[in-house]
């Protein structure tokens, strides 16, 4: 049986493939089961998945129908054979030593899930990585200990994503944890980990980063700004989970209400100027539904969280106007700051 399952859920990917396929082949453990899932690909992707695994029998190949991001995930989970999981996505790479050290320390600790820090990085004109460090932690804590997330529900605030860390297998079956699989939808990732810590009793973090996260793919889902309310989506299906598990619901309500609104401001930023208001209209509603049912927490969200909800609950097309006024008065102010910076580092090289 294999140490580790990579799932490599692969649509429309050839420039990035074979960077991806090589830094998981040449991780340092050898015992790895590599599912690459083809959805329907129609560019060279597929081909390449071929070459790779006629030259490696730990390359599977499920080639399918295309149905989405939570379909080829579920179909890669439900082959998976491997003590832990891990994800790819397939214009990204990880780091060499990634596997082998997560999977030690997750054997060590007896661990459900284990995540590690990241970075996100564009290519350069000239070839070279423009890399910044991801740290999951914003303030530094809740590093190499094991962490009942029902315990530390604070960690739900930390950068979170599927794919920096490892799953034992035998807890996601379990549970029979999976994917959202609303056709054509993005941010199915967000489901999938929100199922985990909440159902996990033994989580831990890392410190250290081996994950690459692209962001200079203009295919992929961070820049499609065609899928306005895919977020909301993918919210409705977190609180069906919730639902369906009231003994879980009392403990997670609050970090629920904080991630589902905290992503609506982050999409509402992402978004076509021709459709923010709509989309402030319609957060507008649900923030109402969420409030009525007692499910907003003032703790949970920061003093400017909380002034926009209450703005947007009020009067969307106000909250619209006031929010571009404090977005730009940022802006500047930031400007001012880094300014300030730059000038002090002048004089002191002066």
């Amino acid at each position: 049986m294999a140490k580790v399952s990579v799932i490599v859920p692969t649509y429309n990917v050839e420039p990035y493939l074979r960077e991806c396929m090589d830094s998981i082949i040449g991780q340092t453990m050898k015992e790895l089961e590599i599912i690459c899932v083809n959805d329907g690909s129609t560019d060279g992707s597929l081909a390449i998945l071929k070459e790779y695994a006629e030259k490696d029998s730990r390359v599977v190949l499920i080639d399918k129908q295309n149905a989405g991001y939570g379909c080829a995930m579920n179909d890669g989970l439900d082959r998976a054979t491997g003590e832990y999981i891990g994800i790819v996505e397939p214009d990204d790479f990880v780091d060499r030593h990634m596997y082998e050290d997560l999977y030690r320390i997750a054997k060590e600790k007896d661990l459900d899930v284990i995540k590690a820090d990241f970075y996100r990085f564009v290519r350069g004109r000239n070839g070279d990585y423009l890399k910044s460090y991801d740290a999951l932690s914003r303030d530094g804590t809740g590093y190499n200990e094991v962490i009942d997330p029902k315990k530390n529900d604070r960690i739900f605030s930390y950068v979170l994503n599927t794919w920096s860390g490892i799953y034992r297998r035998d807890f996601i079956e379990k549970y029979h944890i999976r994917h959202n699989t609303t056709p054509g939808a993005s941010f199915q990732d967000n489901g999938f980990w929100f199922q985990t810590f909440c159902l996990a009793e033994r989580v831990y973090f890392v410190n250290k980063p081996y994950y690459m996260n692209r962001r200079d793919n203009p295919n992929s889902s961070v820049k499609d700004r065609k899928k306005v309310y895919c977020m909301n989506e993918e919210y409705r299906f977190i609180y069906d989970f919730l639902n369906s598990r009231p003994e879980l619901k009392k403990y997670f309500m609050n970090v629920y209400s904080m991630q589902r609104f905290r992503n609506y401001f982050t999409t509402y930023s992402r978004i076509d100027r021709k459709f923010k208001k709509e989309y402030l209209e319609t957060m507008s509603v649900e923030l109402k539904e969420a409030m009525n049912r007692h499910e907003l927490n003032r703790e949970y969200f920061t003093k400017m969280e909380w002034e926009k909800m209450m703005r947007i609950m009020k009067n969307p097309r106000s909250a619209q106007k006031w929010m571009a006024v404090s977005m730009t008065a940022r802006k500047v102010k930031n400007l001012i700051r880094n300014f300030g910076r730059e000038k002090s580092a002048a004089r002191k090289h002066t």
